[in-house]
């Protein structure tokens, strides 16, 4: 499997990025992705007009990715072949292609910009250069612009013959038909003068003339193939810069490792490093993979990974990520996550398939541009008919064929094209440089439409590392066998409080039994047996339900009434004691809660935790509306409540005991914290367990949204107003024609003006002083 291919969820299924090439507008990709949907064994086909790339999932029992090469050939594309870059060696990857693409075009645009120059000269020179008597000057400039639109301009030759031997027209189309036509009518009357003679084109075509002999368009077909060329480079270049993301998080792997052998320390490529390997990362270098220090202490720079400038001490067993920075000290490391397994390289995958990914807007543009080339076409032909028929006889010909030029120029649908997927390829770009990271586009778009919050307490507002606070005891029995016993029954939990027991009895030199029958009861406690005696731990709830008289009941209340959770402990059916745990508010929450509010959302909390404790922790971070005593199905049922209520749902949880609530809100966001990027219940994950990650995300779909809905206006607006001005609307009116030399920069403009609106959202959630991160 290479690495541009993934299992997908189902173990069997397979998921591949294909780079294809000759793709030059969106109704191009609606093309691509139609032929690869109707393969057998294909599941799924999305193709990005931005990024260039088709992702496919598919059954590799019933097609490979040959077949998906043939399936796009048959389309009239190409898929690039892996490990070929620009001269034929190279990774083979969308951005080694795109960089080969844009050296290109350099090459191609330098050349036709020399050869066109002279050529304008002379056509705006109106015959001044030429002799009376002669018609050098239109040998001339064809022997120049030949080579302009022929070489220079061959890509949109090709590309338009081979959808017009598939049935099918594309934005080359266009291209080459306009400057084809110009070029063609003006070849036929340098050679054939006699023929075309006998009148001279409106001064707006930017025809050139000598005397009584023939206008030529030379110039306006080498301008047009320059000018696109010019506008696809800045377009490759935009787009390039809409993509650095993912570059920005590569580079941030190191290529070598220093680990340590039986020969002593020695630095090996980061690939050959195995789980188990111990390394060594001196001050200032950046761990290379993902592991468990084991020897050393530093403060380690996660930015990169959260979004947070503040360096984060690592000591003996805590966990570190590959491409954060070790600051000040030497750290011995196991590899826990290597090669494609680490932190870093999901995150690098998580983005390319939401750049890659289609949000729901996305299809009216697609839909319009699937229509629109064949609608221009007739547009351009309706132009030159009513020219033809209207203008005066000795200007009808050059008159029509200027207009019906500029229409087809003017009007491509780059614009389209390119409006949804620049913005979301930015807009999760820059997510992943905070820390969101957003598994679709269809995810980042509906985040702007929440208008309700449901979070989870734990590890979520709280730093889901519970304390213990108090250890309290019935007559006749020590603190010490209280905790002693409690441990015991918890030590096999996985449940934060229960951790904090055994943490607490550790702490204090107590020896917990080992426990026989564990058993965990959701949301209450657990049970087992503590050398031979039935132990309980938990709420009084579950006291009752077994049949236990409730104890402690004063202390059990001042507890929950500070924030705490209060675990009583049964032994034999009798309550001996209980243990107070604390588990502390994050520092941001109530600041966090307070931006969600500030957007116009409603925020609620929910939690299994009794209710005194559950209000006395929504009271410290400004919530009111709180849902204590909640198991797992509640929340489910609190979600799909607040959905019939009209709201657009967004929970915000571990994405483990709440997965099946982050799978039915519409947004589900899992508080990921650096140690597992890739929760599959959940459309957004949170690297850091700071709350305000929530409002950014919000604020970021809501910025994206907003230049998606900025994007499509002005390509619509401009379609819309153009093409009359191109066919000669105002004519009438004013007597003026639209050149097709300064539609084609139009046109080229346009779509540039389109990506770099979308390269705006680079500075959303820019962090500002006091409030952690701003709006765009």
């Amino acid at each position: 499997m290479t690495a541009d291919e993934q299992a997908s969820a189902d173990g069997r299924a397979r998921r591949v990025d294909l780079p294809i090439e000759g793709m030059t507008c969106a109704a191009c990709a609606g093309r691509v992705e139609s032929r690869l949907r109707r393969q057998a064994g294909v599941t799924s086909a999305s193709v990005n007009f931005a990024t260039k790339i088709a992702t496919v999932v598919f059954d590799p029992d019933a097609i490979g990715r040959a077949g998906l090469a043939r399936a796009v050939a048959e389309a009239g594309y190409e898929v690039a072949a892996p490990g070929a870059g620009a001269t034929g060696a190279g990774d083979g990857s969308p951005t080694a292609l795109e960089s080969a693409r844009a050296r290109r075009l350099r090459v191609k645009l330098f050349v036709g910009a020399v050869l066109t120059l002279p050529v304008f000269v002379m056509a705006m020179s109106h015959g001044t250069i030429d002799a009376p008597e002669g018609r050098w000057s239109n040998w001339v400039q064809m022997l120049l612009a030949t080579p302009v639109v022929f070489w220079c301009g061959s890509g949109f030759f090709r590309s338009s013959l081979a959808a017009l031997r598939h049935g099918s027209a594309t934005m080359d189309s266009l291209v080459a038909l306009g400057a084809g036509a110009a070029w063609g009518y003006s070849a036929a009357a340098t050679i054939w003068p006699g023929y075309f003679a006998g009148g001279v084109a409106h001064a707006a075509s930017g025809a050139h003339h000598a005397g009584a002999g023939a206008p030529v368009y030379f110039e306006a077909a080498a301008v047009i193939i320059v000018l696109i060329l010019l506008g696809r480079l800045l377009e490759a270049r935009a787009t390039g810069r809409a993509t650095a993301a993912i570059g920005r998080l590569v580079e941030l792997q190191p290529r070598m490792a220093r680990v340590v052998g039986a020969g002593g320390e020695r630095d090996v490529p980061v690939e050959r490093v195995g789980v188990g390997d111990v390394v060594i990362v001196r001050p200032g270098e950046r761990v290379p993979i993902d592991g468990r220090v084991e020897g050393g202490g530093s403060a380690v720079d996660e930015s990169m990974l959260t979004g947070e400038s503040v360096p984060v001490h690592k000591a003996a067993d805590a966990e570190v990520f590959a491409g954060t920075i070790n600051t000040n000290g030497s750290l011995r490391i196991v590899a826990t996550r290597v090669g494609a397994s680490t932190t870093l390289q999901q995150i690098v995958r998580l983005v390319r398939e939401a750049q890659g990914s289609k949000a729901p807007i996305a299809r009216l543009a697609d839909r319009v541009s699937g229509v629109f080339v064949p609608v221009v076409l007739a547009l351009a032909a309706l132009t030159f008919g009513v020219w033809w028929t209207l203008a005066p006889g000795d200007e009808r010909l050059s008159m029509a064929l200027a207009t019906s030029v500029s229409v087809l120029i003017i009007a491509c649908p780059c614009a389209l094209g390119l409006a949804t997927p620049t913005a979301i390829m930015v807009g999760t770009g820059r997510g992943a440089e905070r820390g969101i990271l957003i598994r679709s586009g269809a995810s980042l778009e509906g985040a702007h439409k929440v208008t309700a919050v449901v979070l989870d307490k734990t590890g979520t507002i709280t730093q889901g590392r519970p304390e213990v606070t108090d250890v309290i005891a019935e007559a006749g029995v020590s603190e010490a066998e209280v905790l002693r016993v409690a441990a015991g029954a918890e030590r096999h939990s996985e449940h934060p409080l229960g951790a904090a027991i055994v943490r607490a009895a550790a702490a204090r030199g107590l020896m917990p039994a080992e426990a026989e029958g564990f058993r965990a009861v959701v949301g209450r406690g657990v049970e087992a047996r503590v050398e031979g005696r039935a132990v309980l731990v938990g709420s009084a709830g579950l006291m009752m339900e077994r049949g236990v008289a409730v104890a402690l009941g004063a202390d059990v209340r001042r507890l929950e009434e500070q924030g705490c959770t209060a675990m009583l402990t049964a032994v034999d059916g009798r309550v001996v004691g209980l243990v107070g745990v604390r588990d502390p508010v994050k520092p941001t929450s109530r600041e966090a809660v307070e931006r969600l509010r500030g957007l116009g959302l409603r925020v609620i909390m929910l939690t299994g935790d009794n209710s005194r404790t559950a209000r006395s922790i929504a009271a410290q971070v400004g919530i009111y509306e709180v849902e204590a005593e909640v198991m797992p199905a509640g929340k489910v049922e609190t979600v799909a409540g607040l959905q019939s209520e009209g709201h657009v749902v967004a929970m915000v949880g571990d994405g483990i005991n709440d997965a099946p609530a982050l799978v039915l809100a519409d947004v589900g966001m899992a508080v990921g914290g650096g140690t597992d990027v890739a929760v599959e219940s959940a459309d957004m994950t949170l690297m850091r367990g700071d709350l305000r990650a929530v409002a950014e995300a919000i604020e970021l779909s809501r910025a994206t949204m907003r230049t998606i809905r900025q994007n499509l206006f002005w390509a619509f607006a401009y379609n819309t107003a153009s093409v009359p001005l191109a066919a000669g609307a105002l004519y009438p009116l004013t007597g003026w024609l639209l050149s097709p030399m300064v539609a084609s920069a139009a046109m080229a403009l346009s779509s540039v003006s389109v990506v770099m609106n979308s390269l705006r959202l680079r500075s959303a959630l820019r962090t500002d002083e006091g409030r952690g991160a701003g709006r765009s």
